[in-house]
C-alpha cells in the first residue's frame, strides 16, 4: 500500500487522559518487554461525564524512567496510536484494540502536557499535506 493510497485526512493519534488503574505488569515478546496497564478515562468530558470507560495500554519498551510514572492511581496523558491485533489464544483467533503509546506524561506536569498535545494537534494539522517535490 503505497503513502498516498490512504484517504488525505486520516491520522491515526490518541490523546488520553485518565487514571492508570493497576500497576503496569510485564509481557515477555521476541521484540523484548511490552508493559500492559489500563487507564479509566471519562467519555463525554469532566464538565458533563457520561461514563467512565477502561482502555487498555501496551507500551513496548520504554524506559525505566518512563515507566516509573505509571503507578495505579496515577494521573497520566498518553499520546500514541490506537492498534488492533489478532492472537490465537484456547484454538481460536481473538482481538484487542489497545492504544500503543508514544509519551506517557503525569498530567501534574501541565506544560509538559500542553507542549505535547500541540505537537499531536500540529501533527494533526500537516495530515493530507503532500511533501514538496
Amino acid at each position: 500500500m503505497s503513502e498516498h493510497s490512504l484517504h488525505p485526512g486520516s491520522c491515526n493519534l490518541v490523546v488520553l487522559a485518565g487514571e492508570v488503574t493497576h500497576d503496569p505488569e510485564p509481557r515477555e515478546l521476541a521484540a523484548g518487554v511490552a508493559w500492559q496497564f489500563d487507564i479509566a478515562a471519562i467519555v463525554g468530558g469532566r464538565a458533563e461525564p457520561s461514563a467512565r470507560c477502561v482502555v487498555p495500554v501496551n507500551w513496548s519498551q520504554p524506559s525505566d524512567a518512563e515507566i516509573a510514572v505509571v503507578v495505579a492511581g496515577a494521573e497520566v496523558v498518553v499520546i500514541g496510536t490506537v492498534r488492533r491485533r489478532f492472537f490465537r489464544t484456547g484454538g481460536r483467533t481473538v482481538s484487542r484494540t489497545e492504544v500503543i503509546p508514544d509519551r506517557v506524561i503525569p498530567l501534574r506536569r501541565r506544560a509538559a502536557v500542553a507542549k505535547a498535545v500541540a505537537a499531536a494537534a500540529e501533527q494533526i494539522s500537516g495530515v493530507g499535506e503532500r511533501p514538496a517535490r
